[in-house]
């Protein structure tokens, strides 16, 4: 395969619900009419299942011991926020409707439905395909590549808008990385009053931080022999980039 863009391809909605999931750090929950925000409290079973430590007076313990098995009894959200700081930095939201169990001192949260929202719209997850997909392989590292990224080569950013349409450009004050996955990197362009984000494919995917680094080098390539965007340009040239 050659260094072009030829692969397309971008996370599955399981895929990209798993990684919430394996990442977020905090989960709101209702239940029989009242919200607990949890912190630190989830992990996440091969299946899906969700085991969630609660507080001995938590509510959600009766509400798991007297709701009917098997019958919705809980409504559970998280955010996947960007960890580089840029306007409107959750990047998709999930909810999850289910029931709890008691199961080993900790309460086991089966999903029925599953519901991601991104900047592209809502879709309903299989369940089948929730329980059988798998976290992005890199996304337990997404945080510290991104920040590393924005925070320590700035420069190696402006040097991949050259791979965006100039008519994306127009306009920017301000090109920061906003996500990353073994699929390819994504560019949030900002504007005084608007932003839209870039995706910028990988030849292949990456299932490991070194494969990442190849990747990355690859577009940075790619880039260093691409003419430099006119928006860019014209920024330089009156002094605001």
């Amino acid at each position: 395969m050659d260094d072009g863009h030829s692969w397309t391809a971008a996370p599955s909605a399981a895929e990209r619900a798993r990684s919430v999931l394996a990442t977020a750090w905090s989960c709101a929950v209702t239940a029989d009419g009242g919200r607990e925000e949890l912190v630190g409290a989830h992990t996440v079973a091969e299946d899906g299942r969700l085991l969630l430590d609660v507080p001995d007076d938590s509510a959600l313990l009766a509400t798991a011991i007297c709701a009917p098995r098997g019958e919705p009894s809980a409504v559970l959200e998280f955010a996947d926020v960007s960890p580089v700081p840029v306007r409107n930095r959750v990047r998709a939201r999930m909810w999850l409707a289910g029931w709890f169990a008691p199961e080993d001192g900790r309460l086991a949260f089966t999903p029925t439905r599953v519901v991601l929202r991104q900047p592209s719209g809502a879709v309903v997850v299989g369940l089948d395909e929730f329980a059988a997909a798998a976290p992005d392989p890199l996304a337990a590292a997404e945080a510290r590549l991104l920040t590393h990224l924005a925070d320590c080569h700035s420069e190696a950013v402006e040097r991949l808008t050259r791979l965006v349409e100039p008519d994306s450009l127009h306009g920017a004050v301000k090109v920061q990385p906003v996500a990353v996955d073994r699929h390819g990197l994504t560019l949030r362009i900002e504007r005084a009053r608007a932003h839209g984000d870039v995706r910028l494919p990988f030849h292949r995917p990456a299932d490991d931080v070194a494969q990442l680094t190849e990747r990355m080098h690859v577009l940075l390539g790619q880039a260093a022999s691409a003419a430099c965007p006119r928006a860019l340009q014209r920024q330089r040239t009156d002094g605001d980039g």
